[in-house]
């Protein structure tokens, strides 16, 4: 029986502070229903283990290249031209990814858990069956593969085995991405973030051992590299389908759920090869950024890969965001609430501005300071000073329209940002590019200049057609 007067004011409880918020994200908020309670909530628990989780998956090339970096330019060239090569198996598992995030995320709204288990399993069935063509004819050409990307007869000599090994385990690679996808639309960010943890700890423990042959383990140079990297990422994906078995989350693939469902893998192949001409068209851009800088030297390619390299890199936790909005939007419009999917939206770009805008505020402030982190050469880092300063100018906006993106990709509505991609990147920012670098006073820095100004028009278009609304009423 309570002591208090019948009239005494309620006292709220204290709100947990930051430190406790992120221990709960990381450790995993399984039983949280983000169609329900405050939406700032909702999105931070997503956000931090995807912010994580999209930081660990660059560490696997950094590794492979530190180590491999001992033993000489032609194993550390193997290792760039194979990753090179590798960006569109990874854009193949990241568009395979969007479909499954967005399918998942519906049937998780809706209520639908075995559904959900059901859409998964076709997921990885069409990840599995993509993976076969790619390891026959990647491991059986890997050193034709190398010469056509300009590799010379040393790297290949040197290096050929890399290729093969990752392109031969490529199953492995194509279901780390779409497991994860999985688990992100179901909300269980925590698990995604988890199995790249483990796999990059493997592969941080083998790669010397491998490499360098310590102890008992033999030397394998550069192939040592690869067979760590496959390792590890495998004993990643054999905690993926350990979890997906695993009863306690918001969805447990059973035995009987393993079996082909024609109309739903049709479905997410829709969803998926749109996906993949999304993320398609966003990579191949940046070769034609390159060709049009190339005109102008080697210093000024120098310093674009630069420039281009460090704002990659500094704009990755911004996919964490923009994925946790997916997420939001998905399970919002499955529980028949797309007033709540578009107030996470807005929300969420509210969140990337801060973080992008702070880090536009850092390039342009200390670019000189970054850039001497990578180079000492003083006409190579003016270029890449000017890249990061003119480029972070125009990050406000794309905070938006990474956001933004993302919401429409989570609504399965993916034809949208693919058409804006296509306009933004390859008829706009490419000519543009050229347009202002070849033809103004700006010289090559009209290319950085173009960069700018197509993030800005994709955040501004996205914005229009997002405010339209027709993702909402989109069925999947």
């Amino acid at each position: 029986m309570s002591s208090l007067p019948p009239d005494a004011p309620v006292i709220e409880p204290p709100p947990p502070s930051v430190w406790a918020a992120v221990k709960e994200a990381v450790r995993g908020a399984h039983m949280h229903d983000y169609t329900e309670g405050p939406i700032g909530k909702a999105l931070f628990l997503l956000a931090v283990p995807m912010v994580l989780e999209v930081a660990l998956e660059s560490v696997f090339a950094v590794v492979n290249v530190f180590w491999v970096s001992r033993l000489g330019p032609d194993a550390v060239a193997a290792v760039g031209l194979t990753e090179a090569m590798f960006s569109i198996i990874y854009a193949v598992g990241i568009g395979l990814g969007i479909g499954a995030t967005a399918t998942v995320a519906r049937r998780i709204g809706e209520k639908k858990p075995e559904l959900a288990a059901r859409a998964a399993v076709q997921a990885i069935l069409i990840g599995v069956l993509v993976s076969v063509p790619i390891a026959l004819i990647g491991a059986g050409f890997a050193p034709d593969l190398l010469r056509l990307m300009g590799a010379s007869e040393q790297v290949i000599a040197t290096g050929s085995s890399y290729p093969r090994i990752l392109f031969a385990g490529n199953v492995i690679i194509m279901l780390l991405f779409l497991i994860n996808a999985i688990f992100r639309g179901a909300g269980d960010a925590a698990i995604a973030m988890r199995s790249l943890w483990i796999a990059n700890l493997c592969n941080l423990i083998l790669d010397p051992l491998l490499i360098f042959g310590i102890g008992p383990f033999p030397e394998l140079g550069v192939t040592g590299a690869a067979v760590a990297t496959t390792i590890g990422r495998g004993i990643g994906v054999l905690y993926q389908f350990y979890r997906l078995a695993a009863p306690g989350k918001r969805f447990t693939i059973h035995r009987s759920d393993w079996r082909f469902e024609p109309k739903t893998a049709m479905s997410l192949l829709r969803l998926s090869g749109t996906g993949m001409f999304q993320i398609l068209i966003g990579t191949t851009s940046w070769v034609g950024l390159v060709r049009v800088v190339s005109l102008f030297g080697s210093q000024v390619v120098a310093g674009y890969t630069i420039g281009i390299r460090i704002i990659i890199f500094a704009i990755l936790p911004s996919w964490g965001m923009a994925n946790a909005g997916a997420t939001m939007v998905g399970q919002a419009l499955g529980a028949k609430k797309p007033d709540r999917a578009e107030q996470a939206v807005w929300l969420a770009c509210r969140y990337n501005l801060a973080f992008l805008g702070g880090i536009g505020v850092v390039f342009v402030v200390f670019a000189p300071l970054l850039v001497g982190l990578f180079t000492g050469d003083p006409e190579v880092a003016g270029y890449a000073v000017a890249c990061l300063r003119i480029v972070g100018l125009g990050f406000p906006l794309y905070a938006f329209g990474m956001v933004l993106s993302s919401a429409f990709n989570g609504a399965g509505d993916t034809w949208t940002p693919t058409r804006l991609n296509l306009i933004c990147f390859w008829l706009w920012e490419i000519p543009l590019a050229w347009i202002l670098s070849q033809k103004t006073v700006l010289g090559a820095n009209g290319a950085f200049v173009a960069i700018a100004v197509a993030f800005s028009t994709l955040a501004l278009l996205s914005a229009i057609l997002f405010r339209r609304g027709r993702w909402k009423t989109r069925h999947i």
